[in-house]
């Protein structure tokens, strides 16, 4: 089940397009003046017309902070069309989510990588006939964010970010950074760079792309745990958001939504089309466009191309799986699991998140999904 014929990558690009033009046609209006985080009441109050609710229970969910903002958004419009359920996400990371779930404490797992083979077998114990499988729900981009005295727009591409996060390059007005910023004062300061202290899809993501596209100068296998040298390190998307705010002449890299939120600047990336790629949801949907399945039955995981030189098509894209069981769901969250995950994959739940920084998946993959959810077990 792959998508590698011309017009189902051209199909999945005029959904990418459609999806990312409709988020300002989403209806406004509404009586809730309650915001969720990272979003707008008017968006959770639009898409929570067309929930269909489960009777109710609780639904326990942990893993990805990437996604964070987003679950925020549904559990709000979930919550406001269906009383008498709970919907519990904790974070700390996609690599303490499948943790969780592979020891039977959750229901769902966010993670911004899929499951790996032992991480598979591992949930046979807890999904009773059957396994794991890879849902992929948000789609982000993750910005090189950045906090420079003087600099408000900054270029960079993979040989330079990889020397940079691996302190190689340790100067500002380095010469490989002055050659990509021409015109640019940058400072003699030291460069400090903050990576995730935590096992996290976001970094195996990242270091995806350093080691697609860094030229040979990451040397380190693509990881959820960072290998580079030096550097800074804090806590999830929110605590590295955070510290790039207080520490001047640092950078560091989070999901789109949480630099929109915390006003955080981010570089565009030169890739070798025509000029640099900037950080927005429209070039991250161009990228996922031409996303391909590498998964089999209900597990979609996808492959994604982060050396990519399409024109508008940023390079560093991650996209954040809800791991489910495919048989073997515990029979008490079952209902709640498949009506929060179809609100969630619906075209009225990705429209809403798009409104807070993230990418709405392309229709064709989206169907793929919902295909999916209403047969789990």
């Amino acid at each position: 089940m792959k998508l590698q014929r011309n017009g189902r990558s051209k199909a999945l690009a005029i959904g990418a397009v459609a999806l990312v033009s409709s988020l300002s046609l989403a209806a406004c209006g509404t009586d809730d003046n309650t915001a969720p985080a990272g979003g707008s009441s008017s968006g959770a109050a639009t898409s929570a017309a067309a929930i269909a609710c489960a009777k109710g229970g609780q639904l326990l969910g942990a893993g990805s902070t990437a996604q964070g903002n987003a679950v925020d958004v549904w559990k709000a419009a979930y919550g406001s069309a269906c009383s008498g359920t709970t919907i519990t996400y904790g974070g700390g990371g996609s690599g303490a989510g499948i943790t969780q779930f592979n020891q039977g404490k959750v229901a769902f797992a966010g993670s911004d990588s899929a499951l790996k083979p032992a991480e598979v077998d591992a949930s046979k114990a807890v999904c009773t006939g059957g396994q794991g499988v890879n849902l992929p729900m948000v789609g982000g981009l993750i910005s090189i964010v950045f906090n420079v005295e003087g600099v408000d727009k900054l270029v960079l591409d993979g040989p330079t970010t990889a020397k940079i996060f691996d302190s190689q390059i340790t100067k500002w007005n380095d010469p490989a950074i002055a050659a990509l910023n021409p015109g640019v004062n940058l400072p003699a300061a030291d460069i400090q760079a903050i990576h995730r202290s935590d096992d996290a899809g976001t970094t195996e993501n990242l270091t995806k792309y350093l080691a697609k596209a860094g030229g040979g100068n990451w040397k380190y296998p693509a990881a959820k745990t960072w290998a580079g040298q030096g550097g800074q390190s804090a806590s999830g998307s929110a605590g590295v958001s955070a510290q790039v705010k207080q520490v001047k002449n640092s950078i560091s890299y989070v999901e789109l939504s949480f630099a929109q939120t915390n006003k955080l600047n981010s570089a565009a990336i030169s890739t070798g089309a025509s000029k640099p790629v900037e950080a927005t949801a429209a070039n991250g949907a161009t990228t996922f466009a031409k996303a391909k399945i590498a998964g089999t039955g209900s597990d979609l995981a996808l492959t994604l191309d982060y050396a990519t030189k399409d024109e508008g098509a940023y390079p560093i894209v991650l996209v954040t799986y809800e791991i489910v069981c495919d048989k073997g769901n515990k029979a008490d969250s079952l209902d709640l699991l498949k009506s929060f995950l179809t609100y969630t994959i619906s075209d009225n739940g990705q429209q809403a998140i798009g409104q807070s920084g993230y990418v709405p998946l392309p229709k064709e993959l989206s169907a793929k999904v919902q295909a999916v959810v209403p047969t789990l077990a």
